[in-house]
């Protein structure tokens, strides 16, 4: 699985940070993490999606600090650090000092006023520590005034709104219907709809029982199937999803149309596809991988 989907140079890059050893990065490895950064100028969807895979990468190593240590006063830097600790953070339940992270946040911020990643990495950290609603809409503000349709900042507002976190099925819902009211047909959040409904799925599964049996009929719902029939119109059309995280979204969109027991539908979606498989949403039923091959197998025989 490629964290970086179809980012050639992303994913470069990102294999050299995966060998960065105890004894912290070289020049060189640096010196490509700010030039892949600087390229993707005020994309701020195709630069997001480069800090969210580089952080992870960087996760185990010492990358994050060293390169702080040599541009102290830069923002990147910063915002990369936070987004690493964010990142141990989630892998562990809790983070270690979330307010130094959050600080790293601030400093970046009043160094480059436009650029929206400081306050999303913030909005991250956030949602992990449960803080409170205004706080988080607060941030989610900073973000949309820099960058509308910023993907990572809404599906951070979607899975805080969940009732496993902070909100219930019905605070999600209303944040959905806002978005629908108003969002462009390809812009980078076109997949958080799609994403709550798998999300309710998911949870309905989990259950178990009776529920779980019928989880299926959810998308048989006028809302569900709706959101699916536009998508599968549209997505899969060559050149049509043009955001950082399109194949993502491309998974997502296969995921559900099995779910939805529209697999023969999903032919079109699983070509476009290709290779490059993503953990989520397949984890939920098992391997990736597995799941993945399989039900590609099915939609294209």
């Amino acid at each position: 699985m490629r964290t970086e989907l179809d980012d050639v140079q992303l994913g470069r890059v990102r294999r050299q940070l995966n060998s960065v050893g105890r004894l912290g990065p070289d020049d060189i490895q640096i010196d490509q993490v700010e030039r892949l950064l600087q390229e993707a100028g005020t994309d701020w969807d195709r630069r997001g999606h480069r800090f969210a895979v580089l952080a992870e990468a960087a996760a185990t190593s010492t990358f994050a600090r060293s390169w702080r240590r040599r541009r102290p006063r830069s923002a990147d830097p910063l915002v990369f650090d936070a987004w690493v600790e964010l990142v141990r953070g989630r892998q562990a339940g809790g983070m270690a000092d979330a307010w130094a992270a959050a600080e790293c946040c601030y400093r970046a911020a009043d160094a480059v006023p436009a650029d929206p990643e400081p306050w999303v990495v913030l909005l991250g950290i956030l949602r992990l520590m449960r803080a409170e609603s205004r706080e988080l809409f607060a941030v989610w503000a900073e973000v949309s005034a820099r960058d509308p349709w910023n993907r990572e900042a809404y599906l951070q507002m979607l899975r805080y709104l969940s009732p496993e976190e902070c909100g219930s099925r019905s605070s999600q819902l209303e944040f959905v219907e806002t978005l629908r009211a108003s969002v462009p047909p390809v812009a980078p959040v076109v997949g958080v709809e799609l994403t709550a409904l798998v999300d309710e799925h998911a949870r309905t599964t989990a259950k178990g029982g009776v529920e779980a049996l019928m989880a299926r009929r959810q998308w048989t719902h006028i809302r569900a199937a709706g959101a699916l029939d536009t998508a599968l119109a549209t997505w899969p059309r060559e050149g049509r999803l043009r955001h950082a995280a399109a194949l993502a979204d491309l998974n997502l969109l296969a995921y559900a149309l099995v779910q939805a027991g529209r697999v023969r539908e999903a032919g079109d979606t699983f070509r476009r596809i290709g290779d490059t498989v993503t953990a989520w949403p397949w984890s939920l039923d098992g391997d990736p991988l597995q799941q993945f091959g399989y039900w590609q197998a099915k939609a294209l025989a």
